[in-house]
């Protein structure tokens, strides 16, 4: 079963960010396609370009080959890279998770 994964992509070099956000975006919009994108946006409190990325992936493995398939990550545009994998046990993705609200105590 596919896992969901957050990832936040942090970009200071703000030249190097306009020159490949369209390719970027355009390859969101193939994983978005394939069902493997979830949602996606810009973080509004960072002063840096900066974005969220909620999606589906088997492994870590798997979703490191995706983002490295990223024009981002080919051209260097990633400063910072925080991938976390997440069990939406509430919310529109719930039914795609565990779903498992009681399993949450035996977590910690």
């Amino acid at each position: 079963m596919a896992k969901f994964f957050v990832v936040t992509l942090v970009h200071r070099n703000v030249d190097l960010w306009k020159q490949h956000l369209d390719a970027h975006v355009n390859y969101l919009k193939s994983l978005l396609a394939k069902g493997i994108l979830r949602a996606s946006g810009p973080r509004t409190e960072s002063r840096h370009p900066s974005g969220l990325i909620i999606l589906m992936a088997n492994d870590d493995a798997e979703l490191r080959e995706l983002l490295q398939a990223d024009p981002f990550s080919v051209h260097g545009v990633n400063d910072e890279v925080t991938i976390t994998e997440w069990n939406p046990v509430f919310g529109i993705f719930a039914s795609e998770s565990s779903g498992d609200a009681a399993s949450l105590k035996t977590l910690y």
